[in-house]
């Protein structure tokens, strides 16, 4: 008898479909502190944490999206200040 069989497990301690593995339980929680920050203390982090995938995953988008439009709007507006606020300069003699 091998020595090695007696210490082989007997049930597999391996991940199986239930439970998220690392990777996604850092996403899942920063889907729930960016919903919880963004909703400004309109949601808890319960009621986030026990919300269907999907209807998260829509918050989610829609927020993102949110936030690209301020940004593009932030943008757009700091490019108009930018080219109104240049100061004429005179021509240079040489």
């Amino acid at each position: 008898m091998k020595t090695e069989a007696l210490y082989l497990p007997h049930f597999n301690l391996t991940s199986t479909f239930f439970g998220f593995n690392v990777e996604h339980q850092v996403y899942f929680h920063n889907q729930i502190f960016d919903l919880v920050w963004a909703g400004d203390g309109r949601w808890t982090f319960d009621e986030i944490y026990t919300l269907p995938l999907h209807i998260r995953k829509l918050w989610v988008m829609r927020i993102n999206k949110m936030r690209a439009e301020e940004s593009d709007d932030l943008q757009e507006t700091y490019n108009k200040q930018s080219n109104t606020n240049t100061i004429p300069r005179s021509p240079t003699k040489m």
